[in-house]
C-alpha cells in the first residue's frame, strides 16, 4: 500500500494537489494553489522535488512559472518570466540548470537559465531559440535532454530539432534536425535504449528508430511504425497524445510502453478515451517470440472485459500493440508514473483535458502486461 501526493495542471488559474491512498481506495482533492492562467505543464525540479516549474499557455506572449511545494502539497510562487514566445505547451528542467519553454504558437523556445545556486530564479536574459522554417510552419511541442543535446519534436515542420548549448548558460542553437514523415505531426518523444519513439499527433501513430548521428545524419529506417488508434466503428477523428515508457524495476522489470490516445469528435465511445499498451522487441528470436504470445495468453484470462486486446503487429516488427484499455476520460493528456522509490510505480496516474479529471490505474498481472483495469477514482476541476 502506497500513499502520495499528486499536482495536476490544467487550463484554469489553478493547480491542483490531490493525495492518493492505495490502501483507502481514495483519490481526494485537496487544494487548488493559484497561478498564472493556464498552467497546462508542470515538471519538478529532477533533484529537488519541493521545487515545481509550470508554464503558462497563453497568448501572445506566455510565462514560465517556478513555485515551492510545501509538505502539504500546497504551493507557493516564487518567480514569473516571459518564455519569449505564444501558447507555451511544455517545460522541463535540464541537468545544465535550465527550464525549457515550448512556444507552440511561434516558431522559437525557451530554454532559460536560472541562478546556480538558486534553481527559484529565473534570468531574464535568455534568448529564445528560433527555429528556420522560413515562413514555413512551426509547433514545437516538447523538449527532451539526451546525451547533450535537446531534442524538440515539431508537430508543425514535422521534424525533431536538434539544440545544443552555445556559450553561457541560457544561450542555446539549432545544430540540426531529425526530419520524419511530411504531415505526421510529431508531438511528443522518449528515448529507451538509444532508440527514439516517436508519438505523431496528426496521423496518431507510434514509430521507433535510431538516432541518426548529429548534427543531420540521414535519417535511418525506421525500426517499427504502428497506429495508436483503437478498434472503433465512430465518425471520430483521433489525435494521440503522450508516450510514458515505464522504468524498469525488481516489481516490473519489463518496461512497456504507454501512449494516451485523444478522440476528438464528433463521435464519443461511452468508455472514454484509450491509453494504448506496446512492447518492444528488437529481438527476432523464436524464444522471444513464443514468450510474448504466451504472455498475452495470460493477460487475456485476468483481463476485464471490457479490455480491449488486439495482435496488431507482424512477425518481423520489434513493436506491437498488446492491449487497448478505456480510461472514462475524455481529451485524455499527460500521463505519469507513481514515485518508484517507494512502489508508486504500481500505478500509473491519467490526466483529461475536458471530461474526468485525474484518474488512477493499477498496473496488474505478473508477466507485467498491465491492464490498468482498477480506476479507483476521478475528479472534473471545474
Amino acid at each position: 500500500m502506497v500513499k502520495f501526493t499528486i499536482l495536476a495542471g490544467g487550463y484554469a488559474q489553478f493547480i491542483a494537489t490531490y493525495i492518493f491512498d492505495s490502501g483507502a481506495g481514495t483519490l481526494d482533492l485537496v487544494k487548488q494553489n493559484p497561478t498564472g492562467q493556464n498552467p497546462s505543464w508542470i515538471a519538478s525540479h529532477p533533484q529537488n522535488s519541493s521545487i515545481l516549474y509550470a508554464v503558462n499557455e497563453v497568448s501572445p506572449i506566455g510565462n514560465l512559472q517556478s513555485f515551492v511545494v510545501g509538505s502539504d502539497g500546497g504551493l507557493d510562487l516564487v518567480d514569473t518570466v516571459t518564455s519569449g514566445g505564444n501558447g507555451p505547451t511544455y517545460t522541463s528542467p535540464l541537468s545544465t540548470g535550465e527550464v525549457t519553454a515550448m512556444n507552440f504558437g511561434s516558431p522559437n523556445c525557451a530554454l532559460v537559465a536560472t541562478n546556480s545556486n538558486d534553481p527559484l530564479h529565473f534570468s531574464t536574459t535568455s534568448p529564445v531559440v528560433e527555429f528556420p522554417v522560413g515562413n514555413g510552419p512551426s509547433n514545437p511541442h516538447m523538449s527532451l535532454e539526451y546525451n547533450g543535446e535537446i531534442f524538440v519534436p515539431d508537430l508543425g515542420a514535422d521534424k525533431i530539432w536538434r539544440l545544443v548549448r552555445d556559450g553561457e548558460a541560457g544561450h542555446f542553437k539549432v545544430q540540426g534536425q531529425i526530419d520524419v514523415d511530411a504531415g505526421s505531426g510529431p508531438r511528443h518523444i522518449a528515448v529507451h535504449n538509444d532508440v527514439l519513439f516517436i508519438v505523431s499527433e496528426t496521423v496518431s501513430t507510434l514509430t521507433a528508430m535510431h538516432i541518426p548521428a548529429a548534427p543531420n545524419g540521414t535519417t535511418l529506417p525506421l525500426l517499427a511504425n504502428i497506429s495508436t488508434i483503437p478498434p472503433n466503428n465512430l465518425n471520430a477523428k483521433f489525435a494521440a497524445a503522450e508516450i510514458l515508457i515505464s522504468t524498469s524495476t525488481a516489481d516490473f522489470p519489463d518496461p512497456l510502453i504507454y501512449v494516451s490516445n485523444r478522440n476528438l469528435g464528433p463521435e464519443f465511445d461511452p468508455k472514454g478515451d484509450t491509453i494504448a499498451i506496446f512492447q518492444f522487441n528488437n529481438s527476432t528470436s523464436t524464444t522471444s517470440t513464443d514468450r510474448d504470445s504466451s504472455s498475452r495468453k495470460r493477460m487475456l484470462k485476468r483481463s476485464r472485459r471490457d479490455l480491449q486486446l488486439t495482435s496488431s503487429t507482424t512477425s518481423n516488427s520489434p513493436l506491437s500493440l498488446v492491449a487497448q484499455v478505456p480510461t472514462g476520460l475524455r481529451q485524455i493528456r499527460s500521463m505519469a508514473l507513481g514515485p518508484v522509490t517507494t512502489g508508486g510505480d504500481e500505478f500509473i496516474i491519467a490526466g483529461a483535458n475536458l471530461d474526468g479529471g485525474v484518474a488512477i490505474f493499477r498496473r496488474v498481472d505478473g508477466d507485467h502486461l498491465e491492464t490498468h483495469d482498477q480506476l479507483l477514482n476521478h475528479y472534473i476541476i471545474e
